[in-house]
């Protein structure tokens, strides 16, 4: 589910959520596996795959 205001978060928190995302799509293109993008960005690996499959799909915006 999505929710309208962020998840929740302010401002800022949603600008570091961005960059962890960002980060990972480089570390992605780079050839990075997903286990271990996860483990250094502390987030879900399924989270890494979810962003990946969105890159492939739509690009990295």
């Amino acid at each position: 589910m999505r929710y309208a205001d962020g998840g929740g978060l302010t401002a800022e928190r949603r600008a570091a959520r961005e960059g962890i995302r960002l980060e990972a799509g480089r570390r992605s293109a780079r050839g990075d596996r997903n286990t271990v993008i996860a483990k250094d960005l502390r987030v879900s690996e399924r989270s890494v795959e979810q962003w990946r499959r969105n890159w492939r799909e739509g690009g990295m915006e």
